[in-house]
């Protein structure tokens, strides 16, 4: 008999009637994805360039960028007072601590009967397009049956008693907190169907590994890896120059609470190396920025100055042997500790000099500057050693690689963090990966492939890349065409030329994604229809003045400034770009506000609809939909093949 081209290969199909054993079992899975492809789509939200701020990050994501409480409004916002709703709103975004603190407070089980009332018609309503069993994965199975019965629950009188009484069991049974918190996640999760993170969790703001400790627990959610992310990244892969990078912004950012307490790295050799070798010098372009306070492990700020210049010598040494010994990075540019003239106090420049603020490298040996001494080479051996065994950084670093990914196009969207590398003429740059030139998609998709061997094969010239990827002329995450840190530290700000020598160029792309036809060719290079779709972009903060939306609303930069070091450029906290079944909405958030004991944590959000969708979009529309339509179709040939005695059903004995 011939085999049907219509019908997948029967090896597939056998693989398929494994999990699919009966005649029964393929059509009622059919019957649930048919139903399935016409509920409406999932809500997405876009962060981007999060920067460790992981108190306003993880408000405005168990907030839903203010939409849980507009919701809480309509649903109850004529029947309670102002501070029945603040209460009912932190209860949502904060369970644990407000649980915590009423049971501190007094008797509760009339509250917990009172703030499950109020939570089931938020919950109803945040699950209304969502298919019955996308809710219950999301439901502890300690309480799936007291939140099924109650998720059907109306204003039918003949049921109330059945509700309360049910209401009432859980409470006096000892599962009322629970209960609650369990309500309370599902609500923030539901929420938030499809979390977009836009790259850059890491570096200036104190908790980044606060929000991986939250991310791991969202149940979809994806990451664009920023430049930051990759420098940490190439740090645990074994890279040193990455791993002093990531210190020297920590340490200059005053983030000791996130590498001693958050990461376990022991610093205490570093600073006492620091402390005895830069005795004396006052470090004055290494003050560290103080943004936030450390609870666990404060330092004294001329020690952390010291302990900054350390690492940051420590850095440009490694950054020398590594450019010398891959002279096609073409960084031969950073090379400039052998153009210093101490002596004479002068950086030498393609001929010209330009004086030095500091000149204090009490550890440079001027026959061979890039040489580490024996005490920086023990310090770097010290420091590789606590990150290779710090289990939470790995733990991190895990789930940024397994989520993780150079860009994601998804339902139209294109997203990436900082560029696709361009010359002027508007055409795509072109850099030699791997023996092979590689432009736009192609090159995005062959450095994807160098982290991962970076990170799990450990190759020695992918590891060496990754310092590339942070600092190289046509690294898509960089987009700059030189990085000028050493410049930054160590020359007169007071210099005329001082802006041109500190000078960082954007890439071309920077100026032509106004351009239509760019953000056509880019898309179209991608595979997506140059029409419908958009770039959604980050890394380059908005400035005061400025639009998000480039090009006629074909491209957004949703880099706005939720990170603090930024918000006196951007003038506000960060954008969230929503996109649910009836349009694109951006949000722009004001500084986050901590709770005090009068009020909630808050962001104060200002939305706007950027584009309504011409109709309602279905989950059939979505990837996921088109992805379905093709199980579908596999379980439909796998029907016809029980049908025609192709394949034997798998029926259990008596």
């Amino acid at each position: 008999m011939e085999h049907d081209p219509k019908l997948p290969e029967l090896s597939w199909l056998d693989l398929l009637a494994e999990q699919y054993p009966t005649v029964e079992a393929a059509s009622a899975e059919m019957v649930r994805l048919r139903a399935f492809l016409q509920l409406p789509k999932g809500t997405e939200y876009y962060f981007s360039d999060l920067h460790g701020e992981h108190e306003a990050f993880i408000h405005l994501l168990r907030s839903a960028s203010g939409t849980i409480r507009d919701k809480i409004n309509a649903i109850h916002g004529a029947a309670l007072l102002e501070t029945d709703l603040d209460e009912l709103a932190s209860l949502i975004y904060y369970p644990e601590q407000v649980i915590r603190h009423r049971r501190a407070s007094g008797e509760v089980d009339e509250w917990e009967r009172l703030m499950i009332f109020r939570l089931m018609p938020v919950l109803q309503e945040v699950c209304r397009k969502y298919a019955h069993d996308h809710v219950d994965e999301l439901t502890s199975s300690k309480y799936r049956f007291v939140i099924r019965e109650l998720m059907g629950s109306s204003e039918d009188p003949a049921k109330s008693v059945y509700y309360r009484e049910l209401i009432a069991a859980a409470v006096d049974a000892g599962i009322g907190d629970g209960l609650i918190a369990n309500l309370c996640y599902q609500i923030q999760q539901v929420a938030v169907d499809n979390l977009h993170i836009i790259g850059d969790l890491y570096d200036r703001g104190p908790g980044p590994h606060k929000i991986l400790d939250e991310l791991l627990y969202h149940h979809n959610v994806d990451i664009q890896w920023g430049n930051h992310d990759i420098d940490w990244i190439g740090a645990a892969a074994g890279n040193p120059v990455n791993l002093f990078s990531v210190l020297r912004k920590a340490i200059s950012y005053n983030n000791f609470d996130m590498l001693e307490d958050g990461y376990g790295i022991n610093l205490r050799p570093l600073s006492m190396f620091a402390d005895e070798v830069y005795a004396g010098d006052p470090c004055k372009a290494f003050r560290p920025h103080i943004l936030d306070e450390n609870k666990y492990d404060p330092v004294d700020p001329a020690l952390a100055a010291k302990m900054h210049k350390a690492v940051a010598i420590i850095m440009f040494k490694l950054e020398g042997q590594l450019i010398r010994r891959n002279p096609g990075f073409g960084l031969d540019h950073r090379l400039l500790l052998d153009k210093l003239d101490l002596e004479k106090g002068v950086l030498r420049i393609d001929g010209a000099e330009y004086p030095l603020c500091d000149t204090n490298f009490p550890t440079l040996d001027p026959a061979d500057p890039y040489a580490l001494t024996d005490r920086e080479q023990a310090l770097v051996d010290i420091l590789r050693t606590s990150f290779r065994h710090s289990s939470v950084l790995k733990r991190h670093m895990d789930f940024l690689m397994s989520h993780g990914s150079m860009y994601k196009a998804i339902n139209g969207n294109l997203l990436y963090h900082g560029c696709i590398p361009m010359e002027a003429d508007g055409s795509f740059s072109a850099l030699e990966l791997d023996g092979t030139l590689c432009r736009g998609k192609a090159m995005l998709d062959a450095l994807d492939n160098i982290v991962r061997r970076a990170y799990y094969q450990h190759e020695p010239a992918c590891v060496d890349f990754m310092w590339y990827l942070w600092s190289g002329a046509k690294s898509p995450l960089f987009g700059k065409a030189r990085m000028t840190t050493f410049e930054r530290y160590f020359t007169a700000k007071d210099l005329p030329e001082a802006d041109r020598l500190r000078h960082e160029s954007k890439d071309p792309y920077y100026s032509l994604y106004e351009q239509p036809s760019t953000v056509r060719a880019i898309l179209t290079d991608f595979g997506l229809d140059p029409e419908h779709s958009h770039i959604i972009n980050g890394h380059v903060p908005v400035k005061k003045g400025e639009s998000p939306i480039k090009c006629e609303g074909r491209l957004f930069v949703i880099d706005g400034g939720i990170s603090k070091a930024y918000q006196s450029t951007t003038g506000i906290a960060g954008y969230t770009l929503i996109f649910n079944s009836h349009s694109l909405t951006l949000a722009e958030h004001r500084p986050f506000q901590k709770a005090t004991g009068s009020s909630i944590a808050q962001t104060f959000t200002k939305t706007r609809v950027v584009e309504a969708m011409p109709h309602r979009i279905l989950m059939a529309e979505t990837d996921e939909g088109k992805a379905l339509t093709a199980r579908i179709a596999a379980l439909e040939a796998l029907l016809r093949s029980y049908r025609d005695g192709l394949i034997r059903e798998q029926r259990p004995g008596r």
